[in-house]
């Protein structure tokens, strides 16, 4: 979620301007930066308006207004708008809050104080994303808000308060594995950049593992092993995640009819869409289109 970024796709340099020693900014832009990207700086972002796919580490999920994500440094992630964005005739554009700080921007031992215990310990579970919900996130989109037009101390003093109430918050939750370790080479990220917008734009087609494996210049079983030891899970449940993800938002915001929602996002067996669709969220697809309506 970038307006400036580098020509680079797998590590972005956070441009900050020369008296400030983190950024903060109200982004307005046609849609998000869409490309799996890593930075040093810990990311947080309120979606004020737009909707698509988020995929943040190992995790893949569908990101609506009113989202509020912190997201750790170096943690892989890119926000995919959805296609209506991409239109040049699309109505609206995507906006967000949008705050970038390193982990020495204060002082390389400012989060090792002993006060700021909870601090350093929220850094470090912010390496699996928070999702951050309930009144905390009114409080910190207030606070977004005012750092915003603040200048000098003040707006050093109210990150440090944006970041207090998260670690003292309990309407927080963790998105990704604990023990997914990523670690891309430049060619890497090129290549995995390749894969997933491909998968995003077609997977509602039939996408066979050749089809894909050619996208990335493998053999089948080549690629196989690649997306795994990169992506932290295989191929067919990325696809997996990424299909039901969208009979979710299909089933939340629609009122298609659940067999029209399965062949919308690339099944041709009713059967294999109620498994994998159990298999992600537990519920059958109708129980958990009255979960989201109550």
């Amino acid at each position: 979620m970038k307006k400036s970024i580098t020509s680079s796709i797998q590590h972005l340099k956070i441009n900050l301007q020369p008296e400030h020693s983190f950024s903060a900014r109200h982004d307005v832009v046609p849609f998000f930066f869409n490309k799996l990207h890593y930075h040093p700086e810990i990311e947080l972002v309120y979606i004020i308006k737009g909707t698509g796919k988020q995929f943040i580490g190992d995790s893949i999920h569908y990101f609506k207004s009113g989202d509020m994500i912190l997201v750790g440094e170096n943690m892989p992630h890119l926000w995919r708008s959805d296609e209506k964005y991409f239109s040049k005739k699309a109505a609206s554009a995507c906006e967000a809050y949008v705050i970038h700080f390193t982990s020495d921007c204060f002082g390389k031992e400012f989060f090792h104080l002993p006060e700021n215990k909870n601090l350093l310990t929220l850094l470090k579970k912010a390496k699996q994303g928070i999702r951050i919900g309930g009144n905390t996130k009114s409080e910190i989109v207030h606070l977004m808000q005012k750092i915003l037009n603040a200048s000098l101390t003040k707006r050093i003093l109210l990150l440090i308060e944006i970041i207090e109430i998260i670690a003292t918050s309990k309407n927080t939750k963790t998105i990704c594995s604990q023990n997914a370790n990523f670690n891309f080479s430049p060619s890497d990220s090129e290549r995995i950049n390749e894969v997933c917008q491909y998968i995003m734009k077609n997977f509602n087609n039939k996408l066979s593992l050749k089809d894909i494996a050619a996208v990335a210049h493998l053999s089948p079983n080549s690629f196989c092993r690649y997306f795994k030891s990169r992506i932290k899970k295989s191929f067919s449940s990325f696809l997996i995640e990424i299909r039901i993800g969208h009979a979710c938002k299909l089933l939340a915001e629609t009122e298609m009819p659940v067999a029209e929602i399965c062949f919308e996002c690339g099944y041709n067996s009713f059967s294999n869409f109620n498994k994998h669709f159990r298999l992600v969220t537990k519920k059958t697809p109708l129980q958990y289109r009255t979960l989201i309506s109550s």
